[in-house]
């Protein structure tokens, strides 16, 4: 995998809180968040209230994807960590609301994560070494003039269409080359979110051209047009790592970064590499974001986005996890 460099060596540390309790009496209290780090239930009873099968899966999580819809921005990426059909049974619930998939990741731990441990007679198929992390974001939607919402391909579309003049006129406003525009105004499959610094000169082309009853034009809030830096928040953040692949060959923790208990047993049954969850929450945030870990277990997510300047949110509902999660936050981003 290659290694993860978005941040200069200089950067300084963020912050990570663990509170104790659901996450669900805590997101309304919790600042708004840019990325969401969910590594919950995977219906293997693996903790009290993971259900026994991934059957259940959609209605445990449900209330909790209802809340991440409802508090998180246009700009939020949510990595939704689970076995493949522990999030083939959820994912119905994100799109409902409406979370739109972007990429299904594998984790693969390695031949190693189950060395000789297998029964081929009892399982009956080939051993498991992976685990899924799959990336959605938000289905953002703008307020056209008259009230109806639409995609944001749709509603520059509308937006153009209601100053009156032909869509061949969108090369002009952006000063940009015949046809090269084709790709932000497109109605098929190869729209292109087009660049920040395109939007206000549209809006001024039809401010000054369209017809003066549609004013303003390109406008959310019915009173100026929207500007670069509000066009710009309106999709998910990205930070592109040249090299990396939506196959993480990784190992399983066994080493230093495993936290282990006064028994040398380890704590934490399924603790994710800090290397994974610098690369999603790098990918997708950038200093001084906010990124939340509904279910914290060691806080993985929580440490990484303090190391990577970030500030993390957690929740951990069993009082011996969090114990534990704060003593390891606290020796890692202690300044």
């Amino acid at each position: 995998m290659a290694t993860l460099d978005l941040l200069a060596p200089d950067t300084p540390l963020g912050t990570a809180r663990v509170d104790l309790g659901s996450a669900l009496d805590l997101y309304a209290a919790w600042p708004k968040p840019t990325v969401i780090v969910s590594d919950g239930a995977y219906g293997v009873a693996g903790f009290p209230g993971d259900p026994p099968t991934p059957r259940g899966l959609g209605v445990w999580y449900e209330p909790h994807i209802e809340a991440w819809a409802r508090f998180a921005l246009p700009s939020t990426t949510l990595w939704f960590w689970n076995t493949e059909v522990g999030w083939a049974n959820v994912h119905p619930i994100l799109e409902k609301h409406g979370w739109v998939y972007r990429a299904c990741h594998t984790w693969d731990k390695g031949v190693a994560h189950v060395a000789g441990n297998v029964n081929g007679d009892t399982i009956r198929r080939f051993p498991t070494v992976t685990e899924v992390c799959v990336q959605y974001v938000r289905d953002v939607r703008l307020p056209l003039a008259g009230g109806a919402e639409l995609p944001l391909k749709e509603w520059l579309r509308a937006e153009w269409k209601r100053t009156g003049l032909p869509l061949s006129l969108t090369n002009e406003a952006a000063g940009v080359k015949n046809a090269a525009t084709r790709k932000y105004f497109t109605a098929d499959h190869l729209w292109y979110f087009p660049p920040p610094e395109v939007i206000p000169l549209l809006a001024a082309y039809a401010t000054a051209h369209g017809q003066p009853s549609g004013w303003p034009y390109f406008s959310i809030d019915g009173q100026h047009a929207i500007s670069s830096d509000e066009w710009k928040r309106l999709r998910a953040k990205w930070n592109h790592v040249h090299g990396v692949t939506n196959v993480w060959r990784e190992p399983a923790n066994r080493g230093a970064e495993r936290v282990r208990g006064a028994d040398g047993q380890f704590v934490h049954t399924n603790q994710k590499p800090l290397h994974l969850m610098d690369l999603i929450i790098g990918a997708s945030s950038d200093p001084g974001d906010i990124v939340w870990e509904p279910f914290g277990g060691l806080c993985s997510a929580a440490l990484s986005a303090g190391l990577l300047g970030r500030h993390g949110y957690a929740a951990e509902i069993l009082p011996d996890f969090q114990a534990v999660a704060l003593i390891r936050l606290e020796a890692a981003l202690a300044r």
